[in-house]
């Protein structure tokens, strides 16, 4: 049995609207993209710049306009996201469509606690603005292969961290027994601490061993480090290497996970998603 395709029933000017922001066919939705990256990278820009402290008056309260300006260019763009996707409510919870949400609650949200006990919690809220730096990803090919890459290499990563995990906790443990609080190493977590910072090769030196024992076992987590250190980096490039011959044999849809699309296709035939590159 086959599953029947799926029949667009939205209005035309929602196809329409959908082809504008969604699609890449024509000059108008790719001059849209380019428009709406352009004004991801200002906003971002300001939530740094608005970080900084001694900004005169004009300057904050330039910011502020700014923000305000950015926020409603950023809710047209996502209630146009819902009228024009084929599901809305597949788009909506999405990443891409959480994202998009973040984006713009944080400036609504402090109109809804105006309150001064709870300008502090306003303030990290706002801070959420910085998420439209993730908006960027969906307008590169290259990031959309990563993000295949990581998918088919995520058992194979989570073996990886467990291994780790395990590594930097024997590690901490024995650095605890053999050195003890007189040395730094006061609790077991604060002794994985130690491992970690250690086996990643950052190297604070906040915490060191003192004894030779210690420092032997110091000396062969350095090196366990850098043996390891090469491991991610292999996954994720066979992983790189897998979604790149993927695409060569055919898009894989997102949603559903059909694979072998015509080359020309840019829709799924199964459940309609919009395909990969």
């Amino acid at each position: 049995m086959t599953d029947a395709p799926y029949v667009d029933r939205r209005a035309l000017w929602r196809r329409r609207l959908g082809d504008l922001i969604f699609g890449l066919e024509t000059p108008l939705a790719r001059n849209y993209d380019k428009a709406l990256i352009g004004l991801i990278v200002v906003s971002v820009l300001a939530v740094v710049v608005e970080s900084v402290s001694g900004l005169p008056l004009p300057l904050r309260l330039l910011l502020r306009d700014l923000e305000w300006g950015f926020t409603l260019l950023f809710t047209l763009d996502y209630l146009g996201r819902l009228l024009g996707a084929r599901r809305p409510l597949h788009y909506a919870l999405s990443f891409y469509g959480l994202v998009d949400l973040l984006t713009i609650l944080p400036s609504f949200v402090s109109l809804l606690l105006p309150g001064s006990q709870y300008l502090l919690v306003v303030r990290a809220l706002r801070l959420l603005r910085v998420f439209r730096v993730f908006k960027l990803a969906r307008y590169s090919d290259q990031a959309s292969l990563i993000g295949e890459a990581l998918q088919a290499s995520r058992e194979k990563i989570t073996v990886f961290f467990i291994a780790v995990l395990t590594l930097v906790t024997v590690f901490g443990t024995t650095l605890y027994m053999i050195e003890g609080p007189q040395n730094g190493f006061t609790s077991i977590p604060t002794s994985i601490y130690w491992a970690v910072v250690t086996v990643t090769t950052v190297g604070y030196g906040d915490i060191s061993p003192k004894t030779p024992l210690g420092k032997l076992i110091a000396t062969l987590a350095m090196l366990m480090g850098y043996a390891i250190i090469a491991v991610p980096t292999g996954i994720v490039s066979a992983g790189l290497q897998e979604a790149q011959e993927a695409r060569r044999q055919g898009r894989t849809c997102p949603q559903c996970g059909l694979t072998k699309h015509d080359p020309d296709a840019h829709y799924c035939k199964r459940c309609g998603e919009n395909l990969p590159g």
